[in-house]
């Protein structure tokens, strides 16, 4: 498939007005820098969130946003250390153990209010419609402040779990299992190393699906398949919308250079 250039950082002025009167749509990577097994690179949450973002903006159209790696979590206190979701989540009752390379925590009020600044830059800027999807705590959090920011923004606001499959079928629905691995080796094939999990006690860390029964082939089914689900779901909501083309039409422009 030919690619286009659909990350916001990257276009031209001329470029994002073309894509945004296209189509104008937004997706926002939620993403973290945690654990994701030995097998699976410290951000693959944002890493699965924008590469299907990129492969949804290339078949219908619309802009990636740079990826928000700082999120929501559970935090454990302790003995006085901090415990964050998988430091707790991958070890038996109270036998809390950091895992190496997670960076990402903020509170949840806090992250709302990222979300919430992030929402009117882009209502400005003119989009309609806002696909936010990530890190699993993240996208819960985003998914509970929908319908106000929805109305105080004009905006429709969706997150992949509503709009595509489910289970192993769906976009990012476990941890490190059988579902971020298809997607980490269908989008990222490079990146991936299921030689790490040789034995039970190599699988530190994965909440699912064992991930050593998947594959390449396996992650760009579930992408193609979310593809048309999501891309489907998104054009017809768009169909349902008006919105004013934007144009460039600078005047009485100051000169702030010199010959």
């Amino acid at each position: 498939m030919k690619t286009n250039k659909v990350l916001y950082e990257e276009l031209l002025p001329e470029e994002f007005l073309k894509r945004i009167n296209d189509c104008p749509i937004a997706y926002l990577p939620l993403g973290t820098l945690e654990w994701h097994g030995y097998h699976l690179p410290l951000g693959s949450d944002g890493l699965q969130s924008k590469g299907f973002f990129m492969s949804l903006a290339n078949k219908i159209g619309g802009i990636v946003l740079p990826m928000m790696y700082l999120g929501p979590d559970i935090l454990v206190k302790k003995g006085g250390d901090e415990y964050i979701g998988m430091d707790v989540h991958s070890f038996e009752d109270e036998q809390f153990q950091q895992l190496e390379g997670s960076a990402y925590y903020v509170e949840e009020d806090l992250f709302i209010k990222m979300i919430e600044a992030t929402l009117w830059n882009l209502s400005r800027a003119g989009f309609k419609i806002v696909v936010a999807h990530g890190h699993g705590p993240s996208t819960q959090a985003f998914s509970k402040s929908i319908e106000p920011f929805e109305k105080k923004f004009g905006l429709k606001l969706f997150q992949l779990w509503d709009l595509g499959g489910e289970e192993n079928n769906g976009i990012m629905t476990d941890h490190a299992a059988y579902n971020e691995t298809s997607l980490m080796m269908g989008l990222y094939p490079d990146l991936t190393d299921l030689e790490k999990l040789t034995d039970e006690s190599s699988m530190v860390g994965i909440w699912g699906d064992d991930p050593r029964k998947t594959s390449e082939q396996n992650g760009r089914k579930i992408i193609e398949e979310n593809i048309k689900r999501v891309g489907d779901r998104l054009l017809d909501e768009l169909s349902k919308l008006n919105w004013q083309p934007r144009e460039m039409n600078y005047s009485k422009i100051k000169k702030i250079y010199d010959n």
